[in-house]
């Protein structure tokens, strides 16, 4: 194992509720072993990008009640592609050369996976997408 590969799989976190078996498709298997701890990794980094998001769209995401803010998210994640492309950017960037080389032979499917995951670490962490001088106070 060359010097990047180690280091890019010793630094993701360890998710004990991503199983990998012999009966789950490739791309479920990638998404578990691959997926899931690259953007975990990359969670701070993927709600700050996020954050400035919202502020570069005039932040009406705040004037939003939490079912609209919930859609908002789905709709940039969806629809955004300038940011889609640098989130998916933020996650390919931490592949090994190997499991880039397993992502380009599905990308289509595989991208769908990320940003879903992606789309739901953010609105699993929707609190934290609060106005920043409204977390200051806690």
């Amino acid at each position: 194992m060359n010097s990047r590969q180690f280091h890019l799989k010793s630094i993701r976190p360890e998710i004990s509720s991503a199983t990998i078996n012999d009966d789950m498709s490739s791309d479920e298997r990638f998404q578990n072993s691959v997926l899931r701890p690259a953007i975990k990794f990359q969670n701070d980094l993927l709600i700050e990008v996020f954050r400035n998001y919202i502020t570069k769209h005039k932040s009406v995401f705040y004037d939003l009640i939490l079912d609209k803010r919930m859609d908002y998210i789905e709709n940039a994640i969806q629809k955004d592609m300038k940011l889609r492309n640098s989130m998916k950017g933020m996650i390919i960037g931490l592949f090994s050369v190997e499991e880039y080389l397993i992502y380009i032979e599905n990308s289509s499917a595989l991208n769908k996976r990320m940003m879903n995951l992606v789309k739901e670490r953010l609105l699993s962490n929707i609190q934290l997408l609060d106005k920043p001088e409204l977390l200051e106070a806690v």
